[in-house]
């Protein structure tokens, strides 16, 4: 049984582990005091003036166990089927130096002075590294296994719906998660009925005499919304027979993917959604990104943004900065700066539409900085000002506001936190002429998900993909 697997699994990881801990240690000790690297003057130590090996292989005694719990508290110790590769690397990285953290503060009580800081630099870095090597090594021979037919998860979905359809789709997706679905039970599809190659094999009524007969890994209840008053016994039937059960709401497409709940004296309370950045520490960090970024983005670009001043001012008439109302957070309208990148239009003229291929209304070094996203650089003083973040769904204009949240479910929520110059969205290729449904689905999914790595890997995105938009006319 998979069960069974994963405990062997973590168990391994476990002492796989502890044992890159003590390599780390013993290869950071080495560099340290016994490589060529003592012969550069910024490295250079004395023999016989740093504690033997013998000394500094105590700190395992604090070290090992120490990293063990706060891998532990970082999930690293659960299935890992469908989880993201960075994901995990950031969990990596964040035990490690809030484990050197504590391990440096508790050297400064004892008042340790001569365990090197520099040794205890490159331990850390020489962990991460080792361990997200291993581990990715061990998920990469894992999803072959699984994409092979090893090491599968036996699933049955009970109730036919448009969650259990969303379900069929992403395992059917990611081959190397391992999940084998079996079958559907349902009441009002007929036996026989497929979606996607998984057919409906039974009625609900027959649930225990599956559990019963088959070997199964999890029971995914999908039942339609309609179908809930049958919630109750479903999830008896499963609970005594001890088989994992997940339960994927019908209503699934109205909730966050990481659903905050509260306790109201015992009786659970689901929040529709969660928004992070609502809470105040997540803000003030996010806003310290934001001042840091803009100010050394203006510092960056100042040189590029001077150029393309210089040629806008010479190739057309009108002003260099085009500033443009858009609606940002919480519904309130603001400025947007952006480079000229039109002729001048009057507001009724410019209001019209968006910008379609081949629009005579662009300048040639128009099109130029439009393709490039250079025309956004002056966004960067509406960062400064606190009007815009660095990552955070596009703004968009007043009447296309109006517009889209009568037409899109949901569209109103992006409002909700700061618009940014970049985004998911964006790095996933929706800007420009693309489907707005598509963008705010992305939109929703920052919101939901934002974390300081996240915003993070968005800006690395952004930079590493490059800033062309091809949908940009």
């Amino acid at each position: 049984m998979i069960k069974d697997n994963q405990k062997t699994l973590n168990r391994l990881h476990i002492l796989m582990d502890a044992l890159i801990i003590v390599i780390s240690f013993l290869i950071a000790y080495y560099m340290r005091f016994y490589s060529f690297l003592t012969s550069l003057s910024l490295f250079s130590v004395e023999k016989k003036t740093f504690y033997p090996l013998s000394v500094y292989a105590q700190s395992l005694y604090i070290l090992v166990p120490l990293y063990l719990f706060l891998y532990d508290r970082a999930k690293l110790y659960t299935p890992k089927r469908s989880k993201k590769r960075w994901t995990e690397f950031y969990h990596i990285t964040y035990s490690n130096f809030l484990g050197l953290t504590f391990y440096l503060f508790l050297l400064y009580m004892i008042k340790e002075e001569h365990i090197s800081r520099l040794f205890l630099g490159m331990f850390t870095f020489i962990n991460i590294i080792l361990c997200a090597v291993a581990r990715m090594s061990i998920a990469q021979v894992l999803r072959t296994f699984r994409r092979k037919g090893y090491n599968l998860k036996h699933v049955l979905l009970v109730g036919y719906s448009r969650a259990a359809e969303a379900y069929i789709d992403r395992i059917f997706a990611n081959p190397q998660w391992g999940y084998y679905i079996h079958g559907i039970l349902d009441n009002n599809m007929e036996i026989g009925t497929k979606y996607k190659k998984v057919p409906v094999v039974g009625k609900l009524e027959q649930l225990e005499e599956y559990l019963t007969k088959m070997s199964l890994d999890e029971i995914a209840i999908t039942l339609s919304i309609k179908e809930y008053d049958m919630l109750e016994r479903v999830v008896t039937i499963c609970e005594k027979t001890g088989v994992h059960t997940k339960f994927i709401p019908d209503y699934y497409n109205f909730f966050p993917t990481r659903p905050y709940t509260e306790d109201l004296y015992g009786l659970p309370v689901i929040n529709i959604r969660n928004v992070p950045l609502s809470n105040t520490f997540n803000w003030l960090i996010k806003r310290v990104l934001d001042i840091i970024g803009s100010i050394a983005g203006l510092v960056v670009c100042a040189i590029p943004m001077l150029i393309i001043a210089i040629l806008i001012k010479l190739t057309s008439e009108g002003p260099v900065i085009f500033t443009q109302v858009r609606i940002g957070k919480n519904n309130k309208p603001f400025k947007m700066y952006k480079f000229r990148s039109m002729v001048l239009q009057t507001d009724e003229e410019e209001e019209k539409a968006w910008t379609t291929k081949y629009d005579p209304r662009v300048t040639r070094i128009g099109r130029f900085i439009r393709r490039t996203s250079l025309d956004e650089l002056p966004q960067l003083f509406n960062i400064l000002k606190g009007d815009m973040s660095l990552v955070g769904p596009r703004p968009e204009r007043p009447q296309f506001v109006e517009k889209f949240k009568e037409e899109i479910p949901r569209y109103m929520i992006k409002h909700q936190v700061p618009p940014g110059l970049t985004g998911w969205a964006q790095v996933n290729g929706y800007r420009g002429d693309t489907s707005i449904t598509k963008r705010i689905e992305y939109d929703l999914y920052y919101i939901e998900n934002w974390t300081l790595g996240f915003d993070i890997k968005i800006i690395l995105l952004t930079i590493f993909k490059g800033f062309i938009n091809k949908n940009a006319y």
